[in-house]
């Protein structure tokens, strides 16, 4: 509470803010086909929160920056499930989880991107569709398409401009 936030926090905490919306993006939902509900949102913000982990590694302070990235992102979701009602001793169980969940996630996606043995398609099909990921092919290439424009353009945008 009375401690002096460090410069790269506030930094993350603004680039948080952003990514979290860009994960609500309605596209997403209508277009891509991730469920518009509970677990959905979570897959998304753990998708756009990967790529842009990926992209903060990049800076000279990368990993302080990926961290306090971390660390903004954490403590919206333990706000989120107290304010939906979660007990206070389920929160942090709920939460070890959800880090956990990211983790893999971030892992499959970086591999993936990189040209790893499992497509990209494939993993988003496992990943990012909320446990129910849709019949239709054309929809994940849609999320497919999009994940790579995303990337790219995170890739291209300088530092300053990351939470605009």
């Amino acid at each position: 509470m009375f401690r002096r936030r460090k410069p790269e926090e506030e930094f993350a905490a603004s680039i948080y803010k952003r990514t979290a919306e860009q994960s609500r993006t309605p596209h997403l939902f209508e277009s891509c086909g991730i469920p518009d509900n509970l677990y959905g949102r979570f897959d998304s913000l753990s998708l756009h929160a990967a790529l842009m982990i990926d992209r903060l590694r990049r800076e000279p302070d990368g990993d302080a920056l990926a961290q306090a990235f971390f660390d903004a992102m954490f403590r919206h979701l333990d706000l989120t499930l107290r304010e939906i009602g979660v007990q206070d001793l389920g929160v942090g169980r709920r939460i070890k989880v959800m880090a956990e969940g990211l983790h893999g996630r971030a892992l499959a996606y970086r591999e993936a991107l990189a040209g790893g043995p499992t497509p990209l398609a494939e993993v988003l099909r496992r990943n990012a569709y909320g446990g129910s990921p849709p019949e239709e092919a054309q929809t994940v290439a849609a999320l497919e398409a999009y994940v790579r424009r995303y990337a790219d353009q995170l890739a291209a945008t300088a530092r300053g401009d990351l939470a605009k």
